[in-house]
């Protein structure tokens, strides 16, 4: 059965459906610009998907079909982003949004097309996974705007753009295609414009066959490495042996000797 849920009135809405969780950011008439309620409402909506729902794997993607995201929009910021105080504050609701996303206890895909821009992009570098059409472009345009990024958020650019071409991004504020960072390994594919949302689907949905502990154990794992934390490491070999125990190691055995196809239950 489909379950669906909205936030931010309308501008975020969530999809699940067998195990496969949809979040979209639609405000498309702006090229699904984030404003300052749909970067509180990500977390929610994350929460909502992954607990509420049973998603064992979300996929995030821009409404419309043109665009993945323009940035976090600007038209607010002469209110909410006026001064060091104001800037303080939203940019707290920034870093939960990259939080969520990059501490989500399943694997999160991005499917981005289109113009892909400064928080836009820094949604996207938080997620485990990231396909993109051929169509699409990324920047961090935040030097232009006399703004800095946030700091914490920067790690996401590291990690998936690597040194080199993190600091081109975010010192030039240059577009970068495609095809570029799918050499770099930031991409795992890059599809035509209308291959992308089920070449999204095919991946999403053979992850969310798979047994959820492990999922949960694997992701927490690579993160551990990934940040250096002896914290993180210890809490993934603790999930990790549990899974030897575990109801789905039983039926993953099972399914083999019995040729068929696992049913896991993320017990």
């Amino acid at each position: 059965m489909k379950q669906s849920h909205s936030f931010a009135t309308g501008l975020i809405k969530a999809f699940c459906e067998a195990g496969t969780g949809l979040l979209v950011l639609d405000n498309p008439q702006r090229k699904n610009a984030v404003t300052a309620a749909m970067w509180r409402a990500i977390p929610d909506a994350i929460h909502w998907l992954h607990v509420d729902a049973g998603a064992r794997v979300i996929v995030l993607a821009g409404g419309g079909h043109a665009d993945f995201s323009a940035g976090a929009d600007i038209s607010e910021f002469t209110e909410l982003r006026k001064d060091a105080a104001t800037a303080r504050v939203y940019e707290a609701s920034n870093s939960r949004a990259f939080a969520a996303i990059r501490e989500a206890p399943v694997p999160v895909i991005a499917a981005v097309r289109g113009i892909c821009y400064g928080g836009g992009f820094g949604l996207a570098a938080a997620a485990d996974l990231r396909l993109a059409s051929s169509d699409a472009v990324f920047a961090v345009p935040a030097a232009r705007l006399g703004l800095a990024y946030p700091a914490d958020a920067i790690q996401d650019f590291v990690r998936g753009l690597g040194s080199q071409l993190a600091r081109r991004a975010l010192f030039t504020g240059a577009a970068i295609k495609a095809s570029e960072l799918l050499a770099s390994g930031f991409l795992s594919d890059v599809t035509g414009p209308e291959d992308l949302d089920q070449r999204a689907q095919v991946l999403a949905d053979t992850i969310a066959a798979n047994a959820p502990l492990s999922l949960r154990a694997s992701k927490l794992a690579l993160r551990a490495v990934e940040q250096g934390d002896d914290d993180l490491l210890r809490e993934a070999e603790i999930i990790g042996a549990s899974t030897f125990e575990s109801a789905d190691y039983r039926e993953g055995r099972n399914a083999f000797a019995e040729r068929r196809r696992p049913v896991f239950s993320g017990r």
